[in-house]
């Protein structure tokens, strides 16, 4: 699984900022790591110097191997906690679309009854 990291002009401290959402993603997506080739992240204060509630912003995109990509927003109070939400959010719906491909896989129809 790939992870590309995108930060705005206005984030602070890069390096350490790709460690963390390397680490998290990685952490989150585990269990999904055999179906994702790679993970976009999108990290940027909207408010850039000025203070405002929830300005931080994590969008987060999986790319799935013949499926449609999906992503999430999330918005918090810091960086950390906007990688946090998107990466739980993210689970949330790879759960759901993965979770529908293996329950079709893995259904067997009813038998019908013969009298």
């Amino acid at each position: 699984m790939q992870i590309q990291i995108n930060a705005d002009h206005n984030i602070q401290g890069y390096e350490s900022l790709a460690a963390a959402v390397r680490t998290t993603v990685e952490t989150a997506l585990r269990r999904f790591s055999a179906h994702i080739t790679r993970v976009e992240v999108h990290v940027a204060d909207e408010n850039g110097r000025k203070q405002g509630r929830n300005d931080k912003r994590c969008v987060m995109e999986a790319r799935m191997e013949r499926r449609p990509p999906v992503a999430v927003t999330h918005h918090a109070e810091t960086v950390a906690q906007a990688i946090d939400g998107a990466a739980e959010k993210l689970v949330h719906v790879l759960e759901h679309a993965l979770g529908r491909l293996h329950d079709h896989r893995t259904h067997t129809p009813e038998p019908i009854p013969t009298e």
